[in-house]
C-alpha cells in the first residue's frame, strides 16, 4: 500500500507537475491512498459558499495518467479503439474519491482487486471555523477487501504555532475519532462491518496534522543547520502529545529521517523567511506538519520519506506499507492471509 499526503497550498496542478516520481509509479503497488489539503484556496468563497470541483477533477485526471501511463501510451488505432484499448489495459481503477472544501482523498487499486472490495462508505467531519466548516476536518473512507476491513483518513487540523495551539489539534483528533461514523449495513451472520474508525482491522491516517516544533525559529534553524534531527524530534509537538498519552493513543508512526516539510518559499528549497527578500511576517518555524500514522495489527511500514517537489510551500510525505489481508479459499471457506 502506497500512501501520500500533500498540502498543495491552494494551487491547481499543471501539466508539467511530475507525479510519476512522487508516486513511485514504477514500483506498481497494489493500493494507492492519496490525500491532499488545500486543493482550493481557503478563502471565504470556497469555505462558506461555493464548492470548486475543478481542481479535484484535474488531480484525478493527472493521477490516472500517472498510474496508467504505460497502458494509455501503448494503445494504437482509431480514437474509439484507443479509448477501449486503454480502458482494457488500465492497471489501476478508482475505488473512492471525495472532496470537502480543500481536503481531497482518493483511493486506487489494481483492477483485479476491485472486484473483491465491498462495503465502501465515506464519512466527513468538519472542524473548521466555529468547529463546523469544512476548511479543516477529515474525510474517511471505509472498505472491506476480501475479509479485512480498512479505514483511510485524510485530515487537515487546526493551524497555528503559538503555545497551546497543539491542544486545538488534539481536540480535532479526538472529535474526528468520536464523530466519524459510517452508515450501518444490514448485518448477517457472515458480515462484520465496522462503523467507527478504530474498529477497522487496518487503519491509516494521513494529512497536514499541523503539529509544530516547540522551539523558537532561531533555535530550530540552528539545529536544522546541524542536522540534529533527534534533538528537533524531541521537541516535536505530536511526539510530545503522543508520549503524554493525550492524542493518538495506541497509534504508530515510523521513524522520521527527513527534514521538516513546512514552510518553504514557493519554487525554492529555502524555508520561508530564510531569504532577505521575504518579509519577516511570512516566516514560520519549520515543522513536520505532514504525517502518516497507522492503527491495528497486520501492518508493517517499509518506508517513510518526503518528496522534493517545489510546487507548494509543503513537501509531500509518502509511506509504503505491507498489509495482511484475510481471504477465503474456494468452497471450503478456509481463511488465510
Amino acid at each position: 500500500v502506497f500512501v501520500a499526503t500533500w498540502n498543495v497550498g491552494g494551487k491547481s496542478p499543471h501539466s508539467g507537475l511530475d507525479l510519476d516520481s512522487l508516486f513511485h509509479v514504477h514500483s506498481e503497488f497494489d493500493i494507492y491512498v492519496l490525500g491532499f489539503q488545500e486543493i482550493v484556496p481557503l478563502n471565504a468563497g470556497n469555505v462558506l459558499v461555493l464548492g470548486d470541483n475543478e481542481p479535484a477533477a484535474k488531480w484525478l485526471s493527472m493521477i490516472n495518467q500517472s498510474l496508467n501511463k504505460s497502458s494509455s501510451s501503448s494503445s494504437s488505432g482509431g480514437k474509439v479503439a484507443s479509448i477501449v484499448n486503454s480502458q482494457m489495459m488500465m492497471k489501476y481503477g478508482l475505488v473512492a474519491s471525495k472532496q470537502m472544501v480543500g481536503i481531497f482523498l482518493t483511493v486506487w487499486m489494481r483492477k483485479e482487486l476491485i472486484q473483491h472490495v465491498t462495503h465502501l462508505r465515506i464519512s466527513c467531519v468538519s472542524r473548521g471555523i466555529m468547529g463546523c466548516l469544512g476548511n479543516k476536518g477529515c474525510i474517511a473512507v471505509s472498505l472491506q477487501l476480501y475479509k479485512t476491513s480498512f479505514c483511510f483518513i485524510c485530515s487537515h487540523l487546526a493551524s497555528g504555532e503559538r503555545e497551546g495551539d497543539e491542544r486545538r489539534r488534539n481536540s480535532d483528533v479526538i472529535e474526528i475519532l468520536k464523530n466519524t461514523s459510517f452508515p450501518r449495513i444490514c448485518r448477517t451472520s457472515f458480515t462484520r462491518v465496522p462503523h467507527r474508525i478504530t474498529k477497522h482491522d487496518r487503519v491509516i491516517w494521513l494529512g497536514d496534522l499541523n503539529y509544530r516544533i516547540a522551539l523558537s525559529y532561531s533555535e530550530t534553524k540552528s539545529l536544522l543547520d546541524k542536522n540534529a534531527w533527534d534533538t528537533l524530534l524531541n521537541k516535536d509537538q505530536l511526539k510530545i502529545e503522543r508520549d503524554a498519552g493525550r492524542v493518538f493513543k495506541g497509534w504508530h508512526e515510523g521513524k522520521i529521517f527527513f527534514a521538516p516539510t513546512y514552510k518553504y518559499s514557493y519554487n525554492s528549497d529555502a524555508y520561508a523567511g530564510d531569504t532577505t527578500k521575504e518579509k519577516k511576517n511570512k516566516r514560520r518555524t519549520p515543522a513536520w506538519c505532514d504525517r502518516i500514522l497507522w492503527h491495528g495489527d497486520g501492518i508493517r511500514q517499509l518506508s517513510y520519506v518526503r518528496g522534493e517537489s517545489r510546487f507548494s510551500d509543503h513537501r509531500p510525505v509518502c509511506a509504503v506499507f505491507v498489509v495482511n489481508v484475510e481471504v477465503c479459499e474456494g468452497r471450503t471457506g478456509t481463511r488465510r492471509q
